[in-house]
């Protein structure tokens, strides 16, 4: 592939004098202006790999050239050669400064121009090669990172599932808690990235349960004093079970793990956390969890409407929950029901 070098000189002499000079490098392929304005246009449809340009032109002079040029998307690395009669030093600083690679005054030397455009046109392509590798390394670092994010992802899911297997509750009821999450968090204008990692780590809430002997996870009716008390640590276990690893998401899914079952006045467990000094996310769950929990049934009750589950949860704002989280979930009932719909348990 030939290796395009751009001429910019407004005497029609000097456009032959080196341009004949920059057809002798092989593969060197010289486009001769002697408009600069011009050259500017060419240079942002075609990319270049070196700039030779005169400093006294009318219009556009070489400085401005340079200026311009350097704003072009990918010409920041390109080299640039700027050639002038000028004998001040100021003018050879000022060239420097706006981003010249190189200077030569006229009259220019034959062997020193071929010399320095063919050492510019090995470090523009050494500079090339290193945009391209680190924008390969970027892009590989990006597709190991999403891969990871994905098989952590599915993971989760899986263990999340797991729990609920052992339990009436389904692997709906996991999407439904967690996509009602999503949707109080976009209500209140969380990051964007926190209601993803929300939706993601909600589904881990009852991770815990995995912990619970079955003759007290599957009673069927209600749990007496003793057994509630044993149920209740499945907030605890999930979080020793999940804490402690390096993942933002396993961390969040930990701190809902031990906090869903807070509430907002302090009466909640395992710790008693009041108001805001419960986390977030925890106060989000909670809201999503008690709702789902209510709409659906179980062995001990049949399943709630869903009107009669907001009334519920309007009426635990700022005793259960908190109560910015369910004028939120409540402003946004179109959504509850698109996502009770889609996500229905098996008949």
């Amino acid at each position: 592939m030939p290796r395009r070098v751009l001429l910019i000189d407004d005497t029609e002499m000097n456009l032959k004098v080196l341009g004949a000079l920059l057809n002798r490098i092989d593969d060197a392929q010289c486009h001769s202006f002697s408009d600069s304005t011009h050259a500017l246009d060419f240079a942002r449809q075609t990319r270049v790999d070196l700039v030779v340009v005169d400093y006294l032109m009318p219009g556009m002079n070489g400085i401005e050239f340079i200026e311009a040029f350097r704003t072009i998307d990918g010409a920041a690395s390109i080299p640039i050669l700027m050639v002038t009669s000028n004998d001040e030093k100021e003018v050879c600083h000022v060239a420097l400064k706006s981003g010249a690679d190189d200077f030569l005054r006229r009259p220019v030397d034959t062997v020193e121009f071929l010399a320095r455009v063919r050492n510019m046109l090995k470090l523009g392509e050494a500079s090339r090669h290193l945009v391209d590798h680190a924008a390969w390394l970027t892009d590989a670092v990006r597709q190991a990172t999403q891969d990871a994010r994905l098989r952590e992802r599915e993971t989760v899911v899986a263990l999340a599932r797991a729990a609920a297997y052992r339990d009436e509750e389904t692997g709906e009821h996991i999407l439904r808690v967690a996509h009602y999450a999503h949707l109080i968090a976009r209500e209140i204008a969380l990051p964007a990235a926190e209601q993803e990692l929300l939706l993601e780590a909600a589904s881990m809430h009852d991770i815990g349960k995995v912990g619970i002997p079955d003759h007290i996870l599957c009673k069927q009716g209600r749990l007496d004093e003793a057994e509630l008390a044993v149920m209740q640590r499945h907030a605890t276990l999930g979080y020793e079970l999940l804490r402690g690893s390096s993942s933002a998401l396993l961390q969040a899914a930990a701190q809902i793990a031990l906090g869903h079952h807070e509430k907002y006045d302090g009466s909640g467990y395992p710790q008693g956390l009041v108001g805001e000094a419960i986390p977030s996310h925890c106060r989000i769950v909670a809201v999503a969890d008690v709702f789902d929990a209510l709409t659906t049934p179980r062995a001990y009750k049949p399943a709630w409407s869903m009107d009669r589950a907001k009334d519920h949860l309007l009426a635990g704002r700022g005793v259960h929950f908190e109560p910015r989280l369910v004028d939120a979930f409540v402003a946004a009932w179109p959504d509850v029901i698109d996502i009770r719909n889609r996500f229905q348990d098996p008949v």
